[in-house]
């Protein structure tokens, strides 16, 4: 009925040479058709001082709507009514079109907007994030040896610890990776950083094995969320033509971030003074300092993010395009200023935003209890996550999710399975040469002796001590077998890896001694005593051999800034694939020359090496997972990908760690297939260099 009043209406209106006439409304004021045609002086009032050019309608002053106005009204209203009878089909069909026209749209206004000042900022900003992933990954693996004397860790105890940190980036990159598609990359990125920053502080203050273990769990969830969110964040700032490159440069802050944990570990922890104590039970030593400056970086980018705006493409997506434009506008601005052409003026009026069809629950603050309305928000939020999720294994990026899983697993597997086993074979060797220099003391008797001083890496077989004191002293790596110790007296003593076998031991007195029941093996007391036996653990010795270790991270992290480079330089020129490709199949014929490392130093330089090599596949894979998906899942995407991909490190890390002092063979050969089959697997992917971001 409203179309034929409409369709009444505009026949009624003709205008002829500069002329309204046929107008015969029902309200008796004004017959048009029955009346002579007005004089130039009889024209009505309202419309004096308006020349026949103007073509300005008469009722339009008497609040008469002109026809186009109405026909304008109609046409925006039609469609809203009519969606709710149309096929979601043939609306996500609509949608689909309308965001391919944004995607080339959009890469215009980036060109326009330029690459200067704000790019930059953003680019330090974002890289303290992925710095701070970075430490993460290096920051448990340095405290262990001192963790574990603090709380009394077993070796099972160890490696849950090793392996808390990557669950909890699996479970963070594929919760907030979703939630960055929904809520925007700004929020969650801030979300992410603070639950990083909080729980690593206080993980730093706790003493408990558990509270400690939860503690960095939560802290590597967090972490783990922000990896998705900085790529996808990053990308839509840049333009075709700098993408590849300038994400990749960001991928540095990664190198960096190892470099900062390796560089502080090795100028803290060693301090072993650098602590203090609240009687025998709170001990805040070295290590914990360590901890609480390794979320330094987390914390700063959390403040710099603040400045930053949200992402103006996932605006447009959800159709906030004011904002998006105020966005666009502030960094067209922004770096004209920087270039000396602040005159130059932002011509988009206007952006395509595509259809929106998601539906939305949204309860009234009347309506139900509030936990009621956060329930629905959540569960509503947590539906659209997992029906992103599924989106990504539609037939239209099932092959492309697949291909792009599997070169992510192969590439985790290696990389992190063997950034582990290098360390643990260079201690291996250590451990080896350390036992060759043992020295051994055989039927030694020793009567009225004190021993003040520390004892080291000695076997005492048959011996007979008698009368002897040990005071204030310290055993590492002492065993004394088959051995008579009678009207002994060992006061203050410390032992590491120190034991007594089949020994005999008569009339003997420990006062405030470490040497507990376990290290008395086969022994026969009689009539000794323990007395006020020191609690808790402590941390005995200062290993002479842990600076190498963290040389080798050192080194390790500091091998890959060649790669890093070549990478970015050559990312848009000779595509991702093969980048991908000839960095894996590179990295699987550095792990060939592994077999020749039988000594520390050339463990150290294969492990440059390979870590060198392998770095471009790093990059080139965050480029490609970031431009293969569109924005609205884009981070959803990532976060599942990059959640396999610490699956791929737990996997590895307790497969090589198993293979340790047994052999070499099945760690070279797993890490080398895997990065074959990766390697080749990535070739079939789609080229992305040319593309825009949809």
């Amino acid at each position: 009925q409203g179309g034929r009043e409409a369709n009444q209406v505009s026949d009624d209106y003709r205008y002829q040479d500069g002329n309204y006439e046929g107008y015969a409304p029902n309200d008796g004021y004004y017959h048009g058709g029955d009346e002579p045609a007005h004089e130039e002086d009889a024209q009505s009032d309202v419309t004096e001082g308006h020349d026949e050019d103007d073509e300005v309608y008469e009722g339009e002053y008497q609040g008469i709507p002109h026809p186009d106005d109405i026909k304008e009204k109609q046409k925006k209203r039609a469609p809203a009514v009519a969606d709710e009878y149309r096929d979601r089909a043939d609306l996500m069909a609509e949608r689909m079109e309308d965001e391919e026209q944004l995607a080339h749209q959009y890469e215009n206004i980036i060109e326009e907007c330029g690459h200067g000042r704000f790019q930059w900022t953003l680019f330090f900003v974002l890289g303290l994030a992925l710095m701070a992933d970075g430490v993460e990954v290096f920051v448990v693996g340095f405290v262990l040896p001192s963790a574990e004397k603090d709380m009394c860790l077993s070796s099972s105890n160890k490696g849950m610890l090793g392996l808390i940190v990557y669950l909890g980036m699996m479970v963070g990159a594929v919760m907030l990776g979703g939630l960055a598609d929904k809520l925007g990359r700004k929020k969650c990125l801030i979300i992410s950083l603070t639950i990083n920053a909080a729980f690593a502080f206080l993980s730093s203050f706790v003493q408990g094995y558990g509270f400690f273990l939860f503690c960095r769990l939560i802290s590597g969830l967090g972490i783990g969320g922000s990896l998705p969110i900085v790529f996808a964040y990053f990308s839509e700032f840049l333009s075709r033509e700098k993408r590849g490159e300038h994400l990749s440069w960001l991928c540095m802050f990664w190198m960096i971030g190892g470099i900062f944990a390796s560089a502080m570990a090795w100028s803290i922890i060693p301090h072993y003074g650098w602590g203090f104590s609240m009687g025998t039970k709170y001990h805040f030593h070295s290590w914990r300092v360590f901890v609480l400056v390794c979320s330094l970086p987390c914390i700063a980018s959390l403040v710099a993010l603040k400045f930053m705006p949200e992402s103006p493409r996932f605006l447009l997506e959800i159709g906030k395009h004011d904002e998006a434009w105020m966005i666009l506008k502030h960094v067209h601005d922004t770096n004209m200023r920087a270039k000396g052409e602040p005159e130059r003026v932002f011509t988009v009026s206007y952006i395509k935003t595509p259809k929106q069809v998601d539906e939305f629950i949204e309860i009234q603050s009347s309506t139900g209890t509030w936990y009621q309305r956060w329930l629905v928000r959540i569960t509503t939020t947590f539906k659209q996550v997992w029906d992103n999720v599924l989106y990504c294994l539609t037939a239209q990026y099932r092959m492309n999710t697949l291909m792009l899983a599997v070169v992510w697993f192969t590439m985790a597997l290696s990389y992190y399975g063997l950034i582990v086993w290098f360390p643990d074979m260079i201690r291996y060797l250590q451990e080896e040469a350390y036992e060759s220099r043992v020295k051994i003391f055989d039927e030694e008797e020793v009567s009225h002796f004190t021993f003040n001083f520390t004892l080291e890496n000695q076997i005492h077989r048959n011996g007979e001590y008698r009368n002897d004191k040990f005071i204030g002293m310290k055993f590492k790596e002492v065993r004394f077998e088959d051995s008579l110790f009678e009207e002994c007296y060992f006061e203050d003593v410390t032992s590491s890896e120190t034991f007594f076998e089949n020994c005999t031991i008569i009339s003997t007195v420990f006062y405030n001694t470490d040497l507990y029941e376990h290290k008395f093996i086969n022994c026969r007391l009689i009539n000794s005593t323990f007395l006020k036996e020191k609690e808790g653990c402590h941390l005995d010795f200062e290993e002479d051999n842990d600076f190498l270790i963290y040389l080798v991270s050192f080194l390790g992290s500091l091998s890959v800034l060649p790669g890093n480079i070549i990478s970015a330089l050559l990312m848009d020129k000779i595509g991702r694939i093969k980048m991908i490709g000839g960095s894996m199949l590179i990295s699987a014929v550095c792990c060939f020359f592994l077999f020749f490392g039988n000594s520390e130093s050339a463990m150290i330089g294969w492990q440059c090496l390979f870590c060198g090599a392998s770095i471009a596949a790093w990059n080139a894979l965050d480029v490609i997972t970031v431009e293969l998906y569109p924005t609205d899942k884009r981070a959803t995407a990532f976060g599942i990908l990059n959640g396999l991909c610490k699956f791929g490190a737990i996997l590895g890390n307790s497969i090589f760690a198993s293979f340790v002092g047994i052999t070499k063979v099945v760690p070279i050969l797993l890490a080398s297939s895997a990065l074959v089959g990766g390697g080749l697997l990535a070739l079939r992917l789609p080229e992305t260099r040319e593309q825009v971001l949809m």
